[in-house]
């Protein structure tokens, strides 16, 4: 047990002194990430809460500063527009071509791509490669409601008939993350997590909506707020000089 002891002390001390020799290194990120977010504003209006997943590739200069592309999908299932009261009966129940209940499910799809630029501060961080990131972006936003018939038995919603139904809405979009990142000194155990905003300004693709009988042809601002957290790849080959434990 004492010798246990002694090799967990010697190897804490080991870690420690190597990260006061670490520098600040330029490489390649990639990255996987996960999260949750909350609609605000008009998207708001349309869409409840939802989860999300993506990618993206960054590059890290000596200096700290980081650029790259990031790509982010989200999904959820609350729809607030009814966006297929006119196919139900007296009921309330969409019926299929035989005129049974339909098994039909809706959920909202959202897609932002922008290009990031953002500078990480190792403030009281373990090494210099770690610590407070600051991000900001610019890009594009896409968000429509999606269909899916279980058992293949409503027309009303297939092919062109869909697309008056399924408020396909893009634009612009701005984004900003401000969070933490770390990059372990052994590459093993890289992550970043913090709190992203989107802010879209879009408009509708579709020129009516067949549910309402009228054209949407509003500008939107479109807010999401949510939560992330990622891990990181780098892929620099070789060991930086006074990088690693000696």
């Amino acid at each position: 047990m004492k010798r246990t002891l002694l090799i967990v002390c010697v190897f804490i001390m080991k870690s420690l002194s190597s990260q006061s020799d670490s520098e600040a290194i330029a490489a390649p990120l990639i990255g996987v990430h996960f999260g949750g977010s909350l609609p605000f504003a008009d998207l708001g209006a349309r869409y409840g809460a939802n989860l999300n997943t993506g990618f993206n590739f960054m590059y890290k200069t000596k200096k700290n500063i980081l650029f790259g592309i990031d790509g982010n999908y989200g999904f959820g299932r609350n729809i607030k527009d009814d966006v297929l009261k006119n196919l139900k009966n007296s009921d309330g129940f969409v019926v299929d071509n035989s005129g049974y209940p339909a098994d039909i499910r809706m959920s909202e799809r959202v897609i932002t791509i922008t290009a990031h630029i953002g500078k990480l501060f190792p403030l009281g961080s373990p090494n210099p490669n770690s610590g407070l990131l600051l991000d900001v972006g610019l890009g594009y936003m896409q968000h429509k409601v999606h269909f899916v018939d279980i058992n293949q038995q409503i027309a009303s919603i297939k092919g062109d008939l869909r697309i008056g139904l399924d408020r396909l809405t893009n634009g612009i979009c701005a984004s900003q993350f401000v969070g933490y990142m770390y990059l372990s000194d052994n590459r093993f155990f890289n992550f970043y997590t913090g709190i992203e905003a989107f802010e879209g300004i879009t408009k509708s693709v579709r020129k009516l909506n067949y549910d309402t009988g009228l054209p949407d042809t509003k500008s939107r601002l479109d807010i999401l707020l949510g939560l992330r957290i990622g891990w990181i790849l780098p892929l620099y080959s070789r060991t930086p000089k006074n990088y690693f434990y000696n």
